[in-house]
């Protein structure tokens, strides 16, 4: 009879035990928290996840698949969906794929093959349709949704076209050329498929770059001399060079309001922020190891800088211009976007 009992009642735990796994992992189905709107959007490279962000509370909501070596990230004018450039690996060198995802459902979509469009990379959106850079033939191109096609290429003859950047109107795009030290200024008229590219000559290494929210003014950082370059749109030349002495610049944003400009220092663990009117730096602020991806609140309240080598998100207050928090346990975060469902 103790035989017995002592049998059943490891019978009972074992059941009470399974049942318990059971009901967690039920629980944790069940619990699954939706989408935020606004959304922040990190892409974890070292995992190859999307991570979706509750920026109110700095919780992770959310983890979709990314596809394989993604770069940057970004969401579509409505909100509902986000785009993922696959860049490259060491293993498979340059990819050609854009990964879609539905952010309400948390779901990796099809990829699209962009075919002998290669190593994709900077991520523009604007009038339903996606725009990016194609490292790798020297080309800049546009995806439709509507359609699943690309329905539009252009050549740069720039060496690594990087980044890209539209004007409000979409009638001007701006890339980075980290190879050819130049930015493209591409607007339409009678050159190549009806389009102008001039590619403006700056520092070394242009790698992050924006332009500035009145449309006059573009700034570059460039990775390779410490500098940014600013320059005239209307003229297409450089007005002005600003040393400020940073050891490798990944990305530069515009705040809302034009008045301040942060630049990512990859290597100096920094985010620099520079005073648009004087030119001159503001302030530096430590946010740790490998600061690149760089997000700037459309309210201009908030920026968030990826810091990859810490695996964290770092979240800056722009009224005081001090960290104020931090988003942990993100695997070599990179590009960042917001999604605002409207």
């Amino acid at each position: 009879m103790a035989a017995f009992s002592r049998v059943g009642t490891s019978v009972v735990r074992v059941a009470a035990s399974f049942a318990l796994v059971a009901a967690s992992f039920a629980a944790a189905i069940c619990v699954r928290a939706q989408t935020p709107s606004p959304a922040l959007l990190v892409l974890e490279k070292g995992t190859e996840q999307l991570a979706i962000i509750d920026p109110a509370t700095l919780k992770i909501v959310g983890r979709v698949p990314s596809g394989k070596g993604p770069h940057e990230v970004i969401a579509s004018d409505d909100g509902k969906f986000a785009y993922i450039s696959n860049y490259s690996t060491q293993e498979l060198g340059y990819l050609k794929t854009l990964t879609p995802v539905d952010l309400a459902a948390q779901k990796a979509l099809t990829p699209v093959d962009l075919g002998a469009l290669r190593g994709p990379h900077g991520l523009a959106f604007g009038d339903g349709k996606l725009y990016f850079t194609a490292e790798a033939n020297k080309i800049i191109g546009r995806y439709d949704p509507a359609s699943n096609q690309v329905d539009w290429i252009l050549g740069t003859g720039q060496n690594v076209t990087h980044m890209i950047v539209l004007s409000k109107d979409l009638k001007t795009i701006f890339t980075s050329n980290i190879g050819s030290n130049t930015i493209c200024v591409i607007e339409p008229g009678g050159g190549r498929n009806g389009w102008n590219v001039t590619p403006v000559p700056v520092g070394k290494g242009p790698e992050g770059f924006d332009l500035s929210p009145d449309g006059k003014e573009v700034w570059a950082s460039n990775s390779g001399d410490g500098t940014v370059s600013i320059i005239d749109v209307a003229s297409k030349k450089v007005v002005a060079t600003v040393d400020l002495k940073t050891k490798r610049t990944n990305r530069l944003k515009f705040t809302p309001d034009g008045r301040l400009v942060l630049i990512s220092d990859d290597e100096g663990g920094e985010l620099v922020l520079i005073d648009t009117v004087t030119r001159k730096e503001r302030k530096r602020l430590k946010v740790g190891q490998g600061p690149e991806g760089t997000l700037v609140q459309p309210d201009g309240a908030k920026a968030y800088v990826s810091v990859s080598r810490d695996n964290a998100v770092a979240v800056i207050d722009l009224k005081t211009l001090e960290v104020t928090g931090k988003i942990e346990n993100v695997s070599g975060p990179d590009g960042l976007a917001w999604a605002q469902r409207k």
